[in-house]
């Protein structure tokens, strides 16, 4: 353990300041007020209810943590502190439960991979880490109601922030994902952060085609020491979709509306994260989602699924050359953006383009010149819903004379993701713009339905009329 003060601080002192340090340590001090003490902690401005915790190791000095009593926690700057009143001791343990989790031969086998996400966790309060539950004992103890749907069986891919999820995790959790399939069982959950979620969802969806079975991926947006967490429902919602839904599709799996109401079920090439925070963050772009998911029952939305199966036969395609990049175009850009790519040796350009699928006539000479290094430059629209119409104005019949091909109302990390993975398989140019534009698991669709582009502007008379209705 870290020195929290001085070395006059006795081994017992420590312990009971864990992760402490000179300004808060003083005040914590002062009143005799130690880790797990309950308390009424007095500021100018307001008294808090709570719990001390231990502090993160790599935390400032200046900061008092209190759980309060809805469950969130708080730090309360040293200075601020007028009284502290000791009520009592609530000293926590974090430890996860661990039942052994039961088998039934009638039940269905799912099997759940780990690649980082916290779907079920602990709080580490001395490094402020969240702790993943994961081995079906620990599930079993977080949420037994997994029990009442499947056999569950669990494997850790790997422990890494989804930002750090790239083509060698996406290859390996292909290859784990055959292997299941394969083995036989009935549905297949992963669990992954949130942040990149939708470009793992897409890659599977090259990666591993026409499987027989659910994919499913879930996360949660908030861990599960909060009391606010989505991690319980997700889980218990993918869980389900995986053993017996019909539905035999890369899918995303998260809260449809901000209420414990239901989950959606999202097709993994249309589904994007649209809020940083919202338990609802997940939306299917450009089109409606598969299906609605309770503990009850799931209700498609669409038919143009594809169906389980009783065999075992899907496409396996684990490829990706990561001379890749996806470029959002801004006014003003300056062509040595592209140029930096040709000169890196990249092979594929992503444009999100303005409007229909533009950029400015600067970037012209820089375009050219990837044209004629046989770089391939494609482009989609940063508007997210729509179709890249690059045939309408002047500006997009110029720039498909350079040797810009627009990708219709595919997304701009799903074009991303897909040309690493056609390049992965090929270089000629020609093959490789034949297979961007070919259709695979709704990446590009005929046509947006009218229900597939909702934004309400609240403030808006008929806009808060309908709110007013609907929410809870």
């Amino acid at each position: 353990m870290e020195e929290i003060a001085s070395n006059n601080i006795a081994t017992e002192d420590k312990e009971l300041y864990k992760g402490y340090r000179s300004k808060a340590l003083e005040v914590l001090k002062k009143y005799n007020a130690y880790i797990w003490s309950d308390i009424d902690l007095v500021t100018d401005e307001h008294t808090f209810q709570g719990i001390i915790l231990p502090r993160s190791e790599t935390s400032d000095e200046f900061h008092i943590v209190l759980k309060l009593e809805s469950g969130y926690n708080i730090g309360i700057l040293w200075n601020k502190v007028k009284d502290i009143k000791i009520k009592g001791r609530k000293e926590a343990h974090y430890l996860i439960p661990e039942k052994e989790f039961p088998y039934s031969p009638k039940m269905p086998r799912v099997k759940l991979f780990g690649t980082g996400g916290t779907i079920a966790s602990r709080l580490d309060y001395r490094t402020g880490a969240v702790i993943p539950a994961f081995s079906p004992g620990e599930l079993y103890g977080s949420v037994p109601e997994l029990a009442d749907i499947c056999n569950l069986e669990t494997e850790k891919l790997y422990g890494v922030f989804s930002e750090n999820m790239g083509p060698e995790q996406w290859i390996g959790t292909a290859e784990a994902i055959a292997k299941e399939i394969e083995r036989g069982v009935d549905g297949i959950v992963i669990g992954h952060g949130t942040d990149t979620m939708h470009h793992t969802a897409a890659i599977l969806s090259y990666m591993i085609q026409d499987s027989p079975i659910p994919i499913v991926m879930v996360g949660s947006q908030r861990s599960s020491d909060r009391p606010s967490s989505d991690a319980a429902y997700n889980l218990i919602h993918s869980v389900k979709a995986a053993a017996e839904s019909d539905i035999a599709e890369v899918m995303v799996c998260m809260f449809g509306p901000t209420s414990d109401m239901y989950g959606l079920l999202h097709q993994g090439t249309r589904v994007r994260k649209m809020h940083s925070s919202y338990r609802s963050t997940f939306r299917t772009i450009g089109d409606i989602p598969i299906a609605m998911i309770n503990r009850e029952k799931i209700t498609p939305l669409r038919t143009d699924y594809r169906k389980r199966r009783e065999d075992k036969n899907f496409k396996l395609a684990p490829y990706f050359d990561d001379r890749v990049s996806i470029v959002y175009y801004y006014p003003n850009m300056k062509p040595d953006i592209i140029d930096s790519l040709i000169d890196n040796g990249y092979l594929g350009i992503i444009i999100a383009g303005t409007g229909l699928g533009h950029v400015n006539k600067p970037l012209y000479p820089a375009l050219k010149r990837a044209q004629d290094k046989g770089i391939a430059v494609f482009m989609n629209v940063q508007t997210l819903w729509g179709y890249a119409q690059m045939y309408v104005y002047d500006t997009g019949r110029d720039l498909m004379e350079l040797g810009v091909t627009p990708l219709a109302n595919m997304l701009p990390e799903v074009a991303y993701v897909k040309l690493g993975w056609v390049l992965g398989q090929t270089h000629n140019i020609d093959e490789v713009k034949k297979m961007m534009l070919t259709p695979i698991a709704h990446d590009i669709t005929e046509r947006e339905p009218s229900n597939g582009y909702l934004i309400f502007q609240g403030g808006i008379p008929e806009v808060e009329e309908f709110i007013s209705k609907i929410k809870k």
